[in-house]
């Protein structure tokens, strides 16, 4: 059985390799055909595709299509410059900030895609490695989810903890540690990040892509054209039906149907807004709908989504095939050393892509085996492994919103562009978890 499971990650990770050789659209592609042989060569049964993830995407990005084609995302450009002009490195520390701001409030990591091709934009313009800015904000809108008192993972978190009677201990204290601790790792995280990669003008990959037209060229800003008449309107808008999105996601009463048992899950509510707020933004800024298409944020959307049906499904499908296996492995693990057990969280959902069903799968488990509630909570966000393979919708999204192609998978596909700041900031993230925990408990 183990070297069967073992075969089968061979082929997740020869699709994987196989997609980032082509890049694009070759991602989702290639993951199907990963998928294909799992399915022929080992029986494995597909699970569904990930359509909620999809169509996140798709509605975000139809609204930030249309902000781009009124010129909203050439406004953005220039607020953003503007805040860090003194020194533009400063991106690298601001949009994971606000990433996990935005993510904390919404309690969903989806809330990254629409922000990334103005973070792209933000650095490109501003002759920053966009690798640096985007990889550490997409890292960042995750941490958030295990800090925030409005997602899955904190709701299970908490729902063990009465379950099991230990009353002491819920949000309050989750808020406690996992606040400062996730936000200190982001910033390190950060930090680290400033250094990671050449500079633009040193990397004669990149040069040599600019030269030859593969790559737009950015303008300097006394360089650039006025901006178009509905551009403010544009991005006025389109920042209100985030801040809408995030009321929503911060007030569940106000997405709670009459006569309903509960609210309106945030997927829907976001597919919702999102695509109102174009359609809203067709009518006031009366652009010609058919430049829509034409944008490079509509064909970097798409290229995302083929790239998250292929490889998230062949994800998805190799750990539910498995997942009888793998859990009670790293349960045993864990019980022989109890502080493994972050190690067995971090694992665990690198398979799972779900911090709230890794929460599910395993706290149960430290709870069983005596670790003390405390030091569960500082363990929390050892489940952001997700980034750890690069299969995760907001990490191909990244891939292909950087059309500087700085941002990607590597050669040997575990050197790609996440691996630093996610082992940096869930790792400070942890230890500092731990560290408030012993001093405040």
């Amino acid at each position: 059985m183990t070297f069967a499971i073992a075969l089968q990650f061979a082929v997740v990770l020869a699709a994987i390799w196989m997609g980032a050789r082509y890049s694009g659209v070759g991602l989702g592609l290639w993951g199907a055909v990963g998928l294909l042989v799992l399915v022929v060569a080992f029986g494995v049964k597909p699970t569904s595709p990930p359509v909620d993830v999809m169509l996140i995407i798709l509605a975000v990005i139809m609204a930030a299509s249309v902000m781009d084609a009124a010129g909203g995302i050439d406004f953005l450009v220039r607020v953003a410059e503007r805040i860090i002009r003194a020194n533009p490195k400063y991106v690298t520390i601001v949009a994971p900030l606000i990433t996990w701001s935005f993510s904390f409030v919404a309690g969903t990591g989806h809330i990254v895609y629409p922000l990334l091709p103005v973070i792209y934009e933000t650095a490109h313009q501003s002759g920053i490695r966009p690798e640096r800015p985007m990889a550490v904000a997409t890292i960042a809108s995750q941490q958030a989810i295990t800090a925030s008192p409005v997602a899955a993972a904190t709701a299970a978190m908490i729902g063990l903890f009465a379950e099991k009677g230990i009353t002491q201990f819920g949000l309050p204290q989750i808020l406690m540690i996992c606040v400062p601790a996730t936000l200190t790792g982001v910033l390190v995280a950060a930090l680290v990040s400033m250094f990671i990669g050449k500079d633009l003008k040193d990397d004669p990959e990149y040069q040599t892509r600019l030269a030859a037209g593969q790559i737009p060229a950015p303008k300097a800003i006394a360089e650039r054209a006025p901006l178009a008449p509905a551009a403010k309107q544009s991005a006025y808008l389109f920042l209100a039906g985030v801040a809408l999105v995030v009321l929503f996601g911060f007030f569940p009463a106000l997405r709670t149907l009459p006569g309903a048992k509960g609210p309106l899950d945030m997927p829907i509510v976001i597919e919702i807004v999102m695509m109102s707020v174009a359609a809203i933004m067709l009518a006031v800024t009366k652009i010609n709908v058919d430049e829509v298409p034409k944008t490079a944020t509509l064909r970097a959307g798409v290229v995302a989504v083929i790239g998250i049906f292929g490889l998230a499904w062949l994800g998805d499908s190799f750990i539910a095939a498995h997942k009888d296996v793998i859990v009670p492995a790293i349960g045993k693990w864990a019980q022989a050393a109890p502080w493994t057990f972050a190690f067995g969280l971090f694992f665990a959902s690198v398979l799972l892509y779900s911090q709230a069903a890794t929460t599910r799968a395993l706290m149960p488990l430290g709870i069983a085996l005596g670790i003390p509630p405390q030091f569960l909570i500082a363990m929390f966000p050892s489940v952001n492994g997700y980034f750890f393979i690069p299969t995760y919708g907001s990490l191909i999204a990244a891939i292909n919103f950087d059309l500087s192609g700085t941002t990607k998978i590597g050669k040997y596909v575990l050197n790609h562009s996440f691996m630093i700041p996610g082992l940096v900031a869930t790792s400070v993230a942890v230890v500092t978890g731990l560290a408030i925990a012993r001093g405040i408990f």
